[in-house]
This record gives C-alpha cells, sequence and structure tokens, in this order.
C-alpha cells in the first residue's frame, strides 16, 4: 500500500508543469549569480558591447582602451540611448598613480541663441525635441581625453569594433528594439531621420540585422582624423550646415571651441565607505545628500523593503532633490556650494525636517551657505587594476530626432534642462553646460578601489546609486542581489526647471516588494503605485582583495552582461 501511494506521488509531481528553479543561494530576486573572474571585467548594457571590451583587454589594451571601445559599439547598437551626439562623465581609477580621476565631458549651448529669443516667443520651456535644445555633443572629445591621459591602444583599434560592426551589421536585442520602436512615431518627422534608423520604413525588429555605414564612415573618419575631424573639420562643417538648415543654433564655432574638463570627484563616508560622484553641472551629490541624511538610522534594523526604511528613504530623496533644483548647474556661471551640501552637519539639518511618521507635503530647498562660512552605463577593469566607470547619453532617448547629413548619429537634446525663468543657478545662458542628469559612481575603502558601479535613467540615476549602496553596506547584498533588488522610484519633487512639489509626489514600488508595504506607507500619507520601465538599469564590477578578483554583475532590467576571464 505504501509503495502505491508513492507511486501516485511520483505521477503527480512529474504531471505538473516544469518551471526555472527557485535560486538555492542568496536572494529570492537575484536573476543570476555575479561573474567572478581574474583578468579583467566588463559589464555593459549589450552583451555584444561587453565582448568587445573583453577583446580589446585580451588585445592588450587597458581598461580605459575598453571603455571607449564598448561606448562606441554602445552609441551603434543601443541608440535609444546613447551615442556620439551625446555627452559623456567618467571616473577612472589609474592604478599608476592610485588616485581617482574625473572627467565632464559635456557640451555647452550655442553662443548664438539667447534667452531672448525665447522670451520673445513665449515659451516658458525649451522643447524636448527639434533645434532648439541641441548643445554641443561631448562625447568624442571625451573619448580622446580619457585616451590621452590613460590609454594604451591606438583610437584606431578601439573604434575598429564599431567600425566592422556598423558596416557588417548586428542581430537587434530585445530591450533595444522595444525602445526603438516606441521612438519611432515621435522623432520620424524630424529630418534625417528615417533615412539611418527606419530602414524598410519601420523600425528594427528584435533579431533583424541593423547596419548603419554612415555612422561607421564617420567614425574612420574621427579614428584616422582625431577629435579634431570631429569638432574643427569636415564633420564639423556638415552639422554647422546642417543645423542652419534645419533652423537650429548650433555653429561650426561652438563645436571648434569645445573642450571637455578634468575634475575632482567629491565623496562622502558612508559607514566606513567612500562613496564618489562628479560635482555639478550633474546630480551626482544627490545620491551623497541621501546617504548623508539616512547614515544616522538604524536602516539594517528596519531591514531591506520595510516601511521605515522605504519612507525615511522618500523623505531623504525629497531633501536633497529641493537643493538639485536650486543649487546644481554650471559652475563657471555660479559659486555652488557642494562642500557644504555634502557635509554631514548640512546633512544634520535636513535629517531633523523628518516626520518618522507621516510623510511630507512638501519641503523648502536648504540653506548651505550658512555653514559655507533612456542612457547607458558601462564599467569596465583591467589586470593591472585600472577602472573606469563611465556613462554617455542621448537624453530623451534616442535625443532630438535630428540626424545630420550622412553621419549616421542623432543629436543629443540636453538643453531641454535649461530653466528659462532669470535669476536661477541653471537659467539659460549662451556657453553655458545645462543641468545634467547621468552620473558615473564609485566606491573607494581605506584608499584602495572598491566598486565601480552606475544606474541609468534620469531623475532614478541619484535614487537608484543611493538604493546600491544601502542594499550592499546595510542590507549586505552581493553586488548583482543589489541591482536586481526592487527599488523604490519617487517622482514629483522639484525639477532642476524648478517645478514645485506640492501634493509629496508619486512613490512607485518595483514588484516583489509585499502588498503590506504598499499599505503601511499609504496610511503615512505617501501617494503609493507601481510602474513599469523607470526603474533605470545597472552594472559593476567589485574588486576582492583578498583573493585578488573582480566582480562583476549587470542587471535584468536591461540586454546587458557582465563577463570577465
Amino acid at each position: 500500500m505504501i509503495k502505491s501511494i508513492n507511486s501516485i506521488i511520483l505521477v503527480s509531481m512529474f504531471s505538473l508543469p516544469i518551471y526555472a528553479q527557485d535560486r538555492i543561494t542568496g536572494r529570492s530576486f537575484a536573476t543570476r549569480s555575479e561573474v567572478i573572474a581574474r583578468n579583467g571585467m566588463a559589464a555593459t548594457s549589450q552583451p555584444l558591447a561587453t565582448q568587445v571590451a573583453l577583446d580589446i583587454l585580451k588585445q592588450g589594451g587597458n581598461a580605459i582602451d575598453a571603455a571607449i571601445a564598448a561606448n562606441a559599439v554602445l552609441g551603434l547598437m543601443e541608440p535609444t540611448g546613447n551615442g556620439i551626439g551625446g555627452d559623456l562623465f567618467a571616473i577612472v581609477w589609474d592604478a599608476k598613480t592610485e588616485k581617482l580621476y574625473g572627467l565632464n565631458a559635456s557640451g555647452r549651448s550655442p553662443r548664438s541663441l539667447t534667452l531672448d529669443y525665447f522670451k520673445k516667443r513665449g515659451l516658458e520651456k525649451i522643447p524636448s525635441h527639434g533645434p532648439l535644445p541641441v548643445t554641443v555633443p561631448g562625447c568624442v572629445d571625451g573619448w580622446f581625453e580619457l585616451h590621452k591621459k590613460f590609454g594604451n591602444l591606438s583610437m584606431k583599434e578601439n573604434l575598429a569594433p564599431a567600425i566592422k560592426y556598423a558596416r557588417e551589421g548586428f542581430p537587434l536585442s530585445e530591450l533595444i528594439a522595444y525602445y526603438w520602436n516606441r521612438s519611432v512615431p515621435l522623432l520620424q518627422e524630424y529630418e534625417g531621420f528615417k533615412e539611418t534608423f527606419m530602414p524598410n520604413g519601420r523600425a528594427p525588429k528584435k533579431g533583424e540585422v541593423f547596419k548603419n555605414p554612415n555612422l561607421a564612415n564617420t567614425l574612420e573618419k574621427i579614428a584616422k582624423g582625431g577629435r579634431d575631424v570631429f569638432y574643427k573639420g569636415e564633420l564639423a562643417k556638415t552639422m554647422d550646415a546642417f543645423m542652419k538648415r534645419v533652423g537650429g543654433f548650433l555653429s561650426f564655432e561652438d563645436l571648434a571651441s569645445h573642450q571637455s574638463d578634468w575634475v575632482e570627484p567629491v565623496s562622502t563616508n558612508y559607514r566606513g565607505y567612500d562613496v564618489w560622484e562628479l560635482p555639478p553641472n550633474g546630480q551626482g551629490i544627490a545620491a551623497l545628500q541621501i546617504l548623508n541624511i539616512l547614515e544616522d538610522y538604524d536602516l539594517q534594523g528596519w531591514g531591506f523593503g520595510s516601511k521605515e526604511y522605504i519612507h525615511h528613504f522618500i523623505e531623504a530623496k525629497k531633501l536633497a532633490f529641493e537643493d538639485r533644483a536650486k543649487f546644481y548647474a554650471d559652475p563657471d556661471f555660479n559659486r555652488i556650494p557642494v562642500e557644504a551640501l555634502i557635509s554631514k552637519e548640512y546633512a544634520a539639518q535636513r535629517r531633523a525636517l523628518i516626520n518618522p511618521e507621516r510623510a511630507a507635503k512638501r519641503y523648502e530647498a536648504g540653506n548651505p551657505a550658512l555653514l559655507a562660512g533612456d542612457t547607458i552605463y558601462l564599467t569596465t577593469a583591467d589586470k593591472d587594476g585600472n577602472m573606469v566607470s563611465l556613462i554617455q547619453s542621448n537624453y530623451r532617448g534616442m535625443g532630438t530626432g535630428l540626424s545630420p547629413d550622412g553621419l549616421g548619429f542623432i543629436f543629443q537634446d540636453r538643453g531641454e534642462l535649461f530653466d528659462l525663468e532669470e535669476g536661477n543657478f541653471n537659467t539659460y545662458a549662451p556657453g553655458k553646460r545645462p543641468f545634467h542628469t547621468i552620473i558615473p559612481a564609485f566606491i573607494t575603502k581605506d584608499g584602495k578601489p572598491f566598486m565601480s558601479f552606475g544606474v541609468m535613467g534620469g531623475a532614478t540615476q541619484p535614487q537608484g546609486h543611493a538604493q546600491i549602496v544601502i542594499n550592499i553596506i546595510d542590507f549586505g547584498m552581493n553586488i548583482q542581489e543589489a541591482g536586481d533588488a526592487p527599488r523604490i522610484l519617487h517622482q514629483g519633487s522639484s525639477q532642476p526647471t524648478g517645478e514645485e512639489m506640492t501634493n509629496g509626489g508619486n512613490v512607485y514600488l518595483e514588484s516583489g516588494l509585499p502588498y503590506e508595504v504598499y499599505r503601511d506607507l499609504r496610511k503615512m500619507g505617501h501617494r503609493v503605485g507601481t510602474n513599469v520601465g523607470s526603474f533605470g538599469g545597472y552594472q559593476a564590477i567589485m574588486i576582492d582583495w583578498e583573493n585578488k578578483v573582480y566582480y562583476g554583475a549587470s542587471e535584468s532590467r536591461k540586454d546587458g552582461q557582465a563577463a570577465g576571464y
């Protein structure tokens, strides 16, 4: 009889549908294990770009060469997020000098376009598409600055994989195909877009092979003629003529006068770890402000996904973003109190405003002077210990929609983020860098590299940076789990254009958090809902000094891959 019952149980078990097995190690939400390797690591948002980075490392290139090569490939394969018409920021750990270096390769507004132009036309906001939000593309100059300071291979070697893929084609991956298809209805009216980005009169589909011979030609000219061919030569003249024809203001002179800036990264110490960001015109220090505010709370005791943690995180974000709206802008035009904004004393002042039981409808920006007296991210590491944290973007996915004649790329629309109200830090002015959303990050411990990471996605980025740090340091997650963990996103506090939050904004919780948390947060006064596609995309590389190995991670929200050798 017992044998008969066991047989029935076995038959019943094997007649059930077979699903993927739950993970037997680590957190249930982790999509896979970390990648571990000794000689080099790359993590990007497209597997073919990751493989290119590894190929460059195996050819004798260093982490900087690999980052440039991967970025060039991503500009071809993921035009929904980046390209040579956009800007670039990077943080580099140089193993020789044992120091972090920051690069701001963002472009400036056209010198012939004035604030008065917008006023006379009654515009209260710079349009998101077309010629008016175009700023100088900083990416190409960023590549050459990185290469001049740290590169090992030639730029011809670094750009060769992108040129080859552009000419021969590559199969489109799933998420990129999705966003490409969504962009077509909006951008197809703009000059040059259809010719390059709508083969067969539509967006390419998943698995279809896409070629961009115009971009291949452009990259070949850059590889041969250097950065000057883009900013002072043949390509600059083509861009100038195109912009004049479509009623734009970006000129040959704007391109010729462009330069990137090496800047000192800034940091705060969070529970023994130094978290590094770049100073404004980017928003990186918002992550540092959030961490400083939260450091005084027992996040570990509250636990990941608890109402207490999520409530205090949201309130800290609101406080930081009010300062972001007021103070973050081009430092060449404003005296920005960065040191005071990221100080522990200022964080204590701001922390005192948080009600532990109730959501605030709004906060005012602080006064730090009282103390003072859709984007891509990639990361690479090599056998010598060099590490690169690099982020690059068009803004609004595929940018303005304007593709200059025969060049194979789209101009960015970063100028949309300027404010048109006079007297603000980020008010539009000729030759000025706009407030920028893209931010690379880095963590050191005891003066040595610990982790290079970034999170893509507009205003999501500093919120994502802070959550990654907290997931690892407070909640003990590994770097894959930290990226896969359900995220918190708050929208509605002041934007860089000065729009105010009056109802407390909206909280979006990613799937995977229990319903009880939604219910409890609503009782505290939060407006809570769900969202899809707004939680960013993350890559990371961590170094294990004891075993002398790299750990790599690339989350499931993108098509990406972490790989090493």
